[in-house]
């Protein structure tokens, strides 16, 4: 046997391309379910946020809730991971090396995001990623862009638009109807409607966001030749992809859960409860049709419909607009990554290019991870007061609705009777937070 029948102890030839491509299906497997966690509490808050905020469930009983849901929702459809999988690029065009750099386009996205506690979109993020990859690999033939215009884009436009309209209307009518109620009353039967209504939305975003880890998997196997062009989705990959999305819920996205229930609007829970149901039954219909839609898209645009429509209630423009830009930015700057991913592994060739980048990922991940707890969320201070102005003193916020003395659960209205009660809650110290 020559030398150059041998290479890193493997036999030349069909054998070896063989084992490579195992390891390279494996290592996609395994990276997908890793985006699927990193979905999972990147968007936790989207169901659970406003309960949270609204003290309608403890942090730990609302992530726990979520994520027993977020598993069973994803055994209900499978029509989105059928768009991620075959709607989107042409699985003739691609390999697996262009799969592995997408993923990792998105995981890097998603990762940032979380950092700046920005609720951006993992569906965007992975099908940014995607597409990068596919363009650097095949061109645009690559891409069927009447899928990602229909799927992907429209409904991008669409859903926040929708969500906002709807929230902003059920919240406008269920503040007219309780408008001679005992705050008290409302708080406390409100809070127990926000329970159902944000467990509706967790069990429609695992149809919706589970699916697409499953749609990513499908398409690895059949780009490998482990299942057929027109295979559907394995039960082995539902379960899967099902069970790291649950894990992923279950450790909560804190950074994000704090943005959404105290960054973006001051709430209370009849806000919370119309935010909730308007979430879960646009997700409930894009999942039905298809569309592989932002949850994170339409949790937002609940939430600041819930503001428009509450009279008197406190909209953060500025937060929203931050929002709005990473939303912008979330499918070019995941192609950007993937496309580079994708370049490297070409480049360098086999399986040390792709090394090469599961590595880099490896580091970006334990430097985003690590810049994180500089300033850690959790569970015990995702309900702190907002703090508008970085480097201010919080300061303390009078309750609309909720019990009395609870501090930010409902829209400020005045601010003469604010500035009075935050000198009593100070007393004869400094007047700002716990």
């Amino acid at each position: 046997m020559t030398s150059a029948d041998v290479y890193l102890g493997f036999p030349s030839g069909p054998t070896m391309v063989n084992v490579t491509e195992t390891l390279l299906l494996v290592l996609v497997v395994v990276t997908a379910l890793a985006f699927d966690f990193t979905n999972g509490f990147h968007d936790t808050g989207n169901a659970m946020a406003t309960s949270i905020a609204t003290r309608a469930l403890k942090p730990k009983t609302a992530v726990l809730l979520s994520a027993v849901l977020n598993m069973a929702g994803a055994f209900l459809s499978l029509a989105v991971a059928a768009t991620i999988a075959k709607g989107l690029v042409d699985a003739g065009a691609i390999n697996l090396e262009v799969v592995f750099a997408g993923l990792v386009g998105g995981i890097v996205w998603n990762l940032l995001t979380w950092l700046l506690g920005l609720p951006s979109s993992s569906s965007h993020a992975l099908v940014g990623g995607v597409i990068g990859a596919v363009l650097a690999a095949a061109g645009t033939s690559g891409v069927i862009w009447s899928g990602v215009v229909s799927k992907v884009l429209a409904p991008a436009l669409l859903a926040p638009v929708i969500a906002i309209g709807v929230a902003a209307v059920g919240t406008f009518l269920v503040a007219r109807l309780t408008k001679g109620v005992s705050q008290d009353v409302t708080s406390r039967g409100f809070r127990w409607g926000q329970v159902g209504s944000a467990s509706l939305v967790s069990l429609a975003h695992g149809t919706n966001d589970a699916q697409k880890s499953m749609g990513i998997i499908l398409l690895a196997l059949i780009t490998a030749g482990a299942v057929p062009a027109d295979s559907s989705v394995p039960f082995w990959v539902i379960l899967s992809c099902a069970f790291f999305m649950a894990l992923g819920t279950y450790l909560g996205g804190w950074r994000i859960i704090r943005t959404l229930g105290k960054g973006l609007v001051e709430i209370d829970s009849r806000q919370g409860m119309a935010a909730e149901t308007s979430s879960a039954a646009v997700i409930l219909l894009s999942s039905h049709f298809g569309f592989s839609l932002s949850t994170t898209h339409v949790a937002t645009g609940s939430i600041l419909g819930s503001g428009v429509g509450m009279p008197g209630a406190k909209v953060r423009w500025g937060v929203a607009g931050r929002m709005l830009a990473a939303w912008g930015l979330t499918l070019p700057a995941a192609g950007i990554v993937g496309a580079v991913c994708y370049w490297i592994q070409h480049g360098v060739g086999g399986v040390l290019g792709t090394l090469i980048v599961l590595a880099l990922l490896l580091g970006v991940s334990f430097t985003i991870w690590t810049a994180s707890r500089r300033k850690p969320v959790d569970h015990s201070n995702v309900n702190e007061e907002w703090d508008e102005t970085k480097g201010a003193k919080l300061q303390v916020e009078v309750p609309t609705t909720g019990e009395v003395g609870d501090p930010q659960v409902g829209p400020v209205v005045d601010e003469r009777r604010a500035a009075v009660v935050s000198a009593i809650a100070a007393g004869p110290s400094e007047g700002n937070t716990k």
